[in-house]
């Protein structure tokens, strides 16, 4: 009897420890585009775009996840050599194996509307959220602002690979693959075959025009020189540049009206990059007096809080030209976080962020198979129990 139990126990601790692998994720390992190289579609360093590719199978082997990663920009040759030699400038740094879980995840039980398509993780190493185009290089620095070559060039590889007979095809991204996703959403559409139903996802990418804690507008200035320095302005939707400067073409609440492809928006109203980055940078916070704020949510003064919930009714109001759109969805949690489709405890676990008693997971997926329209937007900070506030050291 006793032994009965033990193979009991046994089975359940196999059992467990799979599922937890499961829930982790598969390694995925990367593939570089050298065929890219020749078209100048390369990294800050002039090394090749890569991605990871986890292959659909079954009922899903014609459908497809496009996802761009994040990682910032760099508004200058200073700040873009700062990248080469790391991930974010040279494929030559990249890991050469990545995780996939959440969205990614080929776990039924984890991701039950995506588990079996085609999964692509398209690596970040051009610092323009995949827009810039210049054909010079300079001999001085070497640095190629190629972002929107490399868009071009992923797009046509997978194409070859066999999206060419996609059915159906999601754009997403992270952070700053979120702008990219929202950037270059009606692009996607176009290089995708027309019978195919395509869609965007944009996680964490809504960044918005507002000024830091000092009263300056250092984002605006900021996203300016990006564009200026990567000539992006080719590659930003004609629908606003058309009327405004190419750096407010940069921001979200500039563009996202204009898009015709559905794109479906996760975001956290009290965005951690955002409130750590744009509301009260290093250089608008040079007495550090938002240091441990920006750390811990729980950690933030009365004050520092009022101003949070500034920086929420901003959030909402750059939000609200999509709001009218049935093909546009969201998800705007009350939450301190950044990027949530990419992680399982984000996405879809019992103990995830809910709107309306609806999961990330389920929010999308319902949107992506026209089983229902969803845009709700959380209530303030902090009355979702759900929320998984970042803790950063």
């Amino acid at each position: 009897m006793k032994f009965i139990r033990m193979d009991q126990l046994f089975s359940l601790v196999i059992c467990t420890l799979l599922l937890l692998k499961a829930a982790e994720g598969v390694t995925v390992p990367i593939t570089f585009v050298q065929s890219a190289v020749a078209k100048g579609a390369v990294c800050l360093d002039g090394s090749p775009p890569a991605y990871h590719f986890d292959k659909g199978f079954e009922a899903g082997i014609d459908n497809w996840i496009v996802h761009f990663e994040g990682g910032g920009w760099c508004n200058n040759a200073t700040t873009c050599l700062d990248r080469i030699d790391t991930r974010l400038g040279s494929s030559k740094k990249m890991d050469k194996t990545l995780s996939f879980s959440g969205f990614f995840s080929s776990g039924k039980k984890f991701n039950p509307d995506f588990y079996n398509w085609n999964r692509i993780k398209v690596r970040y190493c051009d610092g323009s959220s995949f827009t810039g185009d210049v054909e010079a290089v300079d001999p001085k620095t070497n640095l190629h602002y190629r972002g929107g070559r490399i868009f071009v060039a992923v797009i046509e590889d997978l194409l070859a690979k066999g999206m060419k007979n996609a059915k159906n095809a999601i754009l997403s991204g992270c952070s700053a693959g979120g702008l990219t996703s929202i950037l270059q959403c009606d692009r996607f559409r176009t290089l995708l075959p027309a019978a195919a139903k395509v869609k965007c996802v944009s996680d964490a990418g809504y960044f918005i025009n507002v000024k830091a804690v000092s009263g300056a507008s250092h984002i605006e200035q900021f996203y300016s020189q990006v564009v200026q320095t990567h000539g992006s302005a080719k590659n930003l939707p004609s629908s606003c540049t058309s009327r405004l400067s190419p750096g407010l073409c940069f921001f979200p609440q500039n563009v996202a009206a204009q898009i015709k492809t559905p794109i479906f928006f996760v975001n956290a109203a009290y965005d951690s990059w955002q409130i750590k980055n744009i509301l009260a940078p290093g250089v608008a916070d040079p007495h550090g007096t938002w240091r441990n704020c920006k750390l811990d949510i729980k950690s933030c003064s009365a004050n520092q809080l009022s101003t949070m919930q500034g920086f929420r009714t901003e959030f909402l109001k750059a939000i609200s030209v999509v709001s009218n759109s049935p093909s546009k969805g969201m998800f705007i949690d009350g939450c301190y976080s950044h990027c949530q489709t990419g992680m399982q405890e984000t996405w879809m676990r019992t103990d995830s962020p809910v709107l309306a008693k609806t999961t990330i997971a389920k929010a999308v997926g319902d949107w992506y198979y026209d089983r229902s329209t969803f845009q709700q937007i959380d209530c303030p900070y902090p009355c979702n129990p759900t929320c998984h506030n970042r803790v950063f050291e």
